[in-house]
């Protein structure tokens, strides 16, 4: 597994920033904790217990999906082929009782094809609208970055509004609209990478890299006796949109003290500050960090961020929203390794 989710399946420790693996007790800190927070804990125990029973691994994918749900940010996972990014994303959608629908992104894919578009109903002398893929709760796109960036543009800006307008007439999507958008990081030919810009959009962007050995063998003999991966179909329902509304209650409610937004904003200004970066992250990070840092502390089991919290997420928050400096480009140096520095620059909060 790469060094960033190595780090996100360890174990919590005092000093680290990455979430404690997935057990059969939920993850929690504090044994006298808010009822509405342990059953936000027993469903993301659910959801990862469902995903597992046909995904080896990907604890830390898993774990940055629910807090993605949970705060209504969507995702861009980047690995190799053959790696479950579509079958995680697809099986979590599973676990939650909305519509889903899938994206397939091709160089020839229109911005009609994914909004929709008016057709004339001869029967009524009109034009009717027919609502394409993206008017679903849950959207999984995949291979994003091989569309053409007109494509590209339309689905960022939905994405970023939560509507679609067509032919002047806008139309809101549903309360749980969530994007999950894979690309490959290979096969360069017939891609359009994302610019800058855009990626600002996704809450988080995950790295994954192929499984360890052991991982491999129990993947083996997981199929072994299932070609057509039929367990997929076994995948239950775990949480609605209803409750998923009550739990993202919940999350803003959750207590962050002046302290740990000053230690967010110390971070976002040195990644402005360092000569290592080009570009540093924008205050749309600063506050997607916070978010996401509420949501971590209540999957551990706690009312109030910690900087523990905010250092698990700063990695999968920033390593797409800021730019290399030509220098540390060309010496091939990966983005997780100048967050961490970073990381370990800025002083914690006492």
């Amino acid at each position: 597994m790469s060094e960033e989710m190595n780090e996100l399946n360890e174990s919590t420790s005092a000093n680290d920033q990455t979430p404690a693996p997935v057990t059969q007790e939920p993850l929690i800190e504090n044994p006298g904790i808010d009822p509405e927070i342990e059953e936000i804990i027993a469903i993301s125990d659910k959801i990862k217990a469902e995903i597992s029973t046909v995904v080896v691994g990907q604890k830390g994918l898993m774990d940055l999906l629910i807090i993605a749900l949970l705060t209504r940010g969507h995702i861009l996972i980047e690995g190799v082929p053959g790696v479950a990014k579509t079958l995680t994303a697809k099986l979590f959608s599973q676990t939650i009782d909305a519509d889903f629908s899938r994206i397939q992104f091709t160089p020839d894919l229109m911005p009609s094809d994914i909004l929709g578009t008016n057709i004339f109903n001869a029967k009524t002398n009109d034009f009717e609208f027919k609502p394409g893929p993206i008017f679903a709760d849950i959207v999984v796109a995949d291979e994003i970055n091989r569309a053409p960036a007109k494509t590209q543009a339309a689905m960022f800006e939905v994405m970023q509004e939560a509507q679609v307008s067509v032919d002047g007439e806008t139309r809101a999507l549903g309360d749980a609209f969530m994007v999950l958008a894979t690309q490959n990081p290979i096969d360069n030919e017939g891609t359009y990478n994302l610019p800058e810009a855009q990626l600002d959009r996704f809450l988080f962007k995950i790295i994954v890299d192929y499984p360890s050995k052991a991982e491999d063998v129990q993947i083996l003999k997981r199929f072994k006796d299932d070609f057509e991966m039929r367990e997929t179909e076994n995948i239950g329902k775990v949480v609605d949109l209803k409750k998923l509304v009550k739990y993202r209650k919940v999350i803003e409610r959750i207590s962050i003290s002046d302290e740990i937004l000053e230690y967010i904003a110390g971070i976002i200004q040195e990644t402005r500050n360092t000569g290592d970066l080009f570009l540093g992250a924008s205050s749309r990070a600063a506050v997607w960090m916070m978010k996401a840092s509420k949501a971590a502390a209540v999957l551990r089991g706690r009312n109030f961020v910690t900087p523990d919290d905010v250092r698990w997420v700063t990695k999968p928050v920033l390593n797409h929203r800021i730019i290399l400096s030509p220098q540390r480009e060309m010496e091939g140096v990966p983005a997780a390794e100048i967050l961490q520095q970073i990381i370990e620059k800025v002083e914690v909060p006492r």
